[in-house]
């Protein structure tokens, strides 16, 4: 009797044993098809929930975006303990309907805010600045303040002297029509958007912050299609967020990417911006001033790659972008900075406008989205679509009508570093055909 028991017990633990092999067998089958089936098919556990993007996109837009997020996001887990994936969005036209450059300058002629340069000397105010409009600007202006104190352009007495400074940053020239600004790289610097900044002398960082904030409050206050007093004549006077871009950044964000603004509006009023759509002060590479003892801003800026502080010629504009980029974002110093990186180290989606996104939107390794404004360089890039990664949608707010013509590709789209104009080349130097406007 006890060794038949003692049968039946060995038996059973035998079968028993059998059973759990077959169970930690099929177990280690599972992991190992769950191991080596493609990323996009593993299901995400309970803990991680894909962020899905909100309607309002162009066609397939949409689509492509939310790929983006399926593919590079947190919950794909294809690559494990990778760093963040890195989307890098322009402001201006691209994150808002028009530019808070713009509505920061007008606030601060509006209310008295730009300093009177030392001894009356305009071209102190920017090195790109033409003995003419320095002219122009010491004439209208004149003897409104002493140097250093706040001219009076929000009042009838200062009018004049606002108009002027308005027309130089405006349009680039005088009002009697003389060219503002000379001997710049214009691959690297737009001297009329540094000047904003340059204007700001005098002031702190936490100062400007308090101005842009005032302007913000009104714009947004203020009903769409507004006009504003600036000087004599009359300016844009609303902003708006785009609530795709607000949605998709914060999708980017819940996915686990590192998302950063890059502007060519002034450092601390992007700051204050940035903030409607959840990015931090420590994510935005706006222009920069250099500052003097108590955190004063100078009229000079800083510099990257290889220019050094105060030369003022390479701001978050074109190639400028890239190197700013390359600096503040991925740590890369000195010249390299001016370089295209390698693809680990590049951001893998971006988001622009204009021309001066160009560069930093060609370095982004994954996809790449235009807002449509019309614009020469960007435009043909986006429509040529040589490797499938750009993407193309109207503006949100208003958008523009189709393009009369074909965009001069093969011509005139591309601007050299002296302002020579010539055709848009692919990076393998053949030239671009002229593009037809299909987005709009």
């Amino acid at each position: 009797m006890t060794r038949l028991t003692t049968t039946r017990l060995t038996t059973t633990r035998r079968l028993q044993a059998v059973a759990a092999a077959v169970v930690i067998s099929a177990g280690t089958l599972a992991g190992t098809l769950a191991a080596t089936a493609p990323a996009a098919q593993a299901a995400p556990g309970a803990h991680c929930a894909t962020p899905r993007l909100a309607a309002g996109w162009y066609g397939e837009n949409q689509a492509r975006l939310q790929q983006l997020i399926d593919e590079y996001g947190a919950c794909n887990p294809y690559r494990p303990n990778r760093a963040k994936p890195v989307a890098v969005f322009d402001w201006d036209n691209t994150v808002v309907k028009n530019d808070v450059g713009d509505a920061t300058m007008f606030w601060l002629l509006r209310n008295g805010r730009i300093r009177q340069p030392a001894a009356g000397d305009w071209s102190t105010t920017s090195r790109h600045l033409t003995p003419a409009a320095a002219r122009a600007l010491a004439d209208a202006c004149g003897t409104l303040a002493r140097p250093g104190a706040p001219l009076p352009t929000g009042t009838a007495e200062g009018a004049d002297c606002a108009d002027e400074v308005n027309a130089v940053y405006g349009t680039a020239a005088t009002r009697t029509g003389a060219a503002a600004f000379a001997g710049w790289d214009h691959r690297t610097t737009e001297p009329a958007y540094a000047w904003l900044p340059q204007l700001m002398q005098g002031w702190t960082a936490r100062e400007i912050r308090g101005f842009a904030a005032a302007a913000r409050t009104e714009n947004l206050a203020a009903p769409v299609g507004t006009k504003q007093q600036v000087g004599t004549g009359t300016a844009t006077g609303w902003v708006r967020y785009y609530d795709q871009q607000k949605d998709l950044i914060g999708g980017l964000q819940k996915a686990g990417f590192d998302v950063w603004i890059s502007s060519a509006s002034p450092q601390p009023v992007v700051e204050v911006w940035a903030q409607g759509v959840g990015v931090g002060a420590d994510h935005v590479i706006g222009i920069r001033n250099t500052t003097s003892r108590g955190g004063k801003f100078t009229a000079h800026l800083q510099g990257c790659g290889s220019v050094k502080d105060g030369a003022d010629t390479v701001i978050t504009y074109i190639d400028g972008k890239r190197c700013w980029i390359n600096k503040e974002i991925f740590g890369v110093r000195g010249a390299a900075a001016e370089k295209v990186q390698p693809a680990a180290r590049r951001q893998v989606f971006a988001a622009g406008d204009s021309d001066t996104d160009i560069s930093f939107l060609r370095d982004a390794t994954a996809l790449r989205l235009v807002v449509n404004r019309n614009k020469n360089e960007l435009m043909c890039r986006a429509y040529d679509n040589s490797d499938g990664k750009w993407i193309v949608n109207p503006m949100f707010i208003e958008p523009k009508k189709q393009k009369a013509t074909p965009y001069p590709c093969a011509t005139t789209g591309y601007v050299d570093h002296d302002g020579t104009p010539g055709p848009v080349r692919r990076g393998d130097a053949s030239v671009i055909p002229d593009q037809t406007d299909s987005v709009y």
